[in-house]
């Protein structure tokens, strides 16, 4: 055929007639993990929850209205679901490309010891973490008094109220550390890598998305989870797996709930 490629025409000094040997054959290039439209089904999906949550953020936010406790398990079971919804969501793309999750974590651990680093490595990441974003939230102007204001309420309208509502909490977070990591790092990082051609178009966009998918924490939070998005992507290419950035994830989000349960009954942070 025209298109394939012709073999290289040598010569062999012992057979004295030309040698021929064949080229080496370049790697296929690495498929899609899903279709296109099942890529951008999950960002609309994401995208449009994030529109939602914003508005009715900033209504809790602009009012005088407290958030009850009966309103904050609705909304933590409510944003578990929409995490397992979108993990099937996931799993039905990656079936109709042939794609395994457990490819998309890059295996399992094989021994104790694996679990153990991964989970180290894990906490550090969310320590270190901790406070690069909290040197970062300086620089964007959050230590304002006006944005003080603003991180209060949004505190306070996300902090667990009882030790029962802790628990939610920790489950929630433990369900968005291993399933976004899995959307973000996993899948719309390696998607968006390969179907550009270039890795760090996929690092930046999933993290753009990653930001994008938090309207109700306000502009400038959602500039700081960008730059979060960024930090598990080079954990994960530092890995080549996201069995640590799930840890870091699940460890981030789960102190954030603690911190804010034992500072919401202390007294220091005022239900609004």
């Amino acid at each position: 055929m025209e298109n394939e490629p012709q073999p290289f025409a040598g010569f062999d000094p012992a057979a004295g007639q030309p040698d021929f040997v064949s080229p080496a054959i370049e790697p296929p290039s690495k498929k899609l993990l899903a279709p296109i439209w099942h890529t951008v089904l999950i960002i609309v999906i994401m995208l449009g929850n994030s529109f939602f949550t914003a508005r009715v953020a900033s209504k809790v936010m602009g009012g005088s209205h407290a958030v009850s406790g009966a309103e904050k398990y609705a909304s933590y079971i409510t944003s578990i679901g929409l995490e397992l919804v979108l993990l099937a969501i996931l799993w039905v793309g990656l079936r109709i490309n042939r794609t395994r999750i457990r490819e998309l974590i890059g295996g399992r651990w094989n021994t104790p010891e694996d679990f153990i680093l991964d989970f180290v490595i894990g906490f550090g990441f969310a320590v270190v973490s901790y406070f690069i974003l909290g040197a970062l939230s300086f620089g964007l102007g959050l230590a304002k008094p006006n944005q003080v204001e603003d991180t209060k309420k949004l505190a306070s309208m996300l902090a667990p109220h009882s030790w029962g509502a802790l628990v939610v909490f920790i489950l929630l977070s433990a369900t968005a550390g291993f399933v976004e990591e899995l959307i973000f790092r996993g899948y719309l990082q390696q998607q968006i890598a390969t179907f550009s051609g270039k890795m760090y178009i996929g690092v930046v966009a999933s993290a753009l998305v990653f930001g994008g998918g938090h309207g109700y924490e306000g502009i400038r939070r959602m500039v700081l989870i960008f730059v979060f998005g960024l930090m598990f992507s080079a954990l994960t290419l530092w890995r080549k797996n996201l069995r640590s950035a799930m840890f870091g994830h699940a460890i981030f989000d789960c102190a954030q709930g603690i911190l804010l349960f034992f500072i919401t009954r202390s007294g220091l942070l005022k239900m609004h």
